[in-house]
């Protein structure tokens, strides 16, 4: 194995942990009452975040962060546990699939539930740093935490 070879799977591995420091800020700043600032600073200027029909879907930062204003009217409190990354890196883009598990509560009727979430995103590395281009919520629940998703899947 030549040098250059080394190089560059050593690159590959700083980019994954990189993309991965950039999810644990954006489960930070969710975990922070949606930081609406901090929500958007983490997307491209033209990013995409696609909560699907339970969420919606916001392009660009402008829209993103209004978005994240008020989300925290729709969920007071929230723990992201985002899990089992995965990542493949080709030069300064990437694709990422990750799992979230969250505890919440819906701001409606002081409700606490579980949730579970795939992630589907891609990122992109600009001026030596990752930011996200695209990010897709695949929702698998948000149920009452006294219920659980096998008796009553989604809250309403």
């Amino acid at each position: 194995m030549s040098f250059a070879d080394i190089e560059k799977r050593l690159q590959v591995l700083e980019d994954i942990e990189s993309i991965k420091k950039l999810k644990a800020k954006y489960c930070l700043a969710a975990d922070d009452n949606y930081n609406p600032k901090a929500m958007s600073s983490l997307f491209t200027e033209d990013g995409v975040w696609d909560g699907g029909e339970f969420w919606g879907k916001y392009q660009g930062r402008k829209e993103i962060e209004e978005y994240f204003q008020g989300a925290s009217g729709n969920i007071s409190f929230a723990v992201h546990a985002a899990l089992t990354p995965h990542i493949e890196v080709e030069g300064t883009k990437a694709k990422g699939t990750w799992y979230l598990l969250a505890e919440a509560t819906m701001t409606k009727g002081n409700q606490a539930v579980w949730g579970a979430v795939r992630y589907d995103e891609e990122y992109v590395k600009i001026d030596g740093e990752w930011k996200f281009k695209y990010v897709k919520l695949t929702t698998f629940y948000w149920t009452p935490y006294e219920l659980g998703w096998a008796e009553k899947r989604f809250v309403k």
